[in-house]
């Protein structure tokens, strides 16, 4: 499926998947993982290997670190524990990515709000996104446990939506993830692929059925009409 390059008219708010497509968040989530191992007496793994997955939660991350998946038994535990951990080290090395503050400046200067629709726990979300001065300034967050369903399910993207006082098509996605495109295709949003982010090798972007694909934030108001 070839991307559009028409730019998109009657957009009021631009919304963020949070995990590699706002901030940056690999090297906290690595952090966490490989101090995990090291409790369990594995050796850390490197960072390239771990940047794919953190899109993808404590499910990806324990898959790769420890090869657990959700159906496994010892998977809450250590998936409990990873949290932990994760809740203690939530803003060492986690920043913005390159030319997202320009573009929130940008989108502000045109009065278009903007928030984040993650599937990231408030519990994260909300702490991260206030030790980095966002959270003030953002129009919603909805975060992985503020529906009943997480994306890919529309549920998140609708009330965001909704949080923003605008219809779904007044509304532009940017996600990493292919459940970031599917969440904002079932809820009429158009979404465009932030290829910044944590994409696999194996990841076939150009068939999620985005808009188009940008491969750096200021390249988003390029679709803005």
């Amino acid at each position: 499926m070839a991307f559009n390059a028409a730019k998109l008219d009657g957009i009021k708010a631009v919304l963020f998947d949070l995990d590699g497509t706002l901030v940056d968040t690999a090297p906290d989530l690595g952090y966490a993982l490989n101090l995990q191992r090291a409790r369990h007496g594995l050796p850390p793994l490197a960072d390239d290997l771990i940047r794919p997955q953190a899109s993808h939660g404590a499910r990806g991350l324990l898959g790769i670190g420890f090869d657990l998946h959700p159906d496994d038994a010892h998977f809450a535990a250590l998936r409990e524990e990873f949290l932990q951990l994760y809740a203690a080290n939530i803003c060492r090395h986690s920043q913005p990515f390159p030319g997202i503050l320009d573009l929130l400046a940008e989108l502000e200067a045109r009065q278009l709000k903007w928030g984040v629709v993650t599937n990231k726990p408030a519990r994260f979300t909300e702490p991260l996104m206030s030790i980095l001065d966002l959270a003030e300034r953002a129009a919603c967050i909805v975060s992985g446990d503020t529906c009943p369903q997480p994306k890919p399910h529309p549920a998140p993207m609708l009330a965001a939506a909704g949080l923003c006082d605008a219809t779904p098509t007044q509304c532009l996605y940017l996600g990493d993830a292919e459940r970031d495109i599917q969440a904002a295709n079932a809820a009429t949003m158009p979404a465009l692929v932030a290829a910044w982010g944590y994409l696999d090798a194996a990841d076939q972007p150009h068939t999620w059925g985005a808009h188009a694909q940008i491969r750096h934030p200021a390249e988003t108001l390029d679709y803005l009409a």
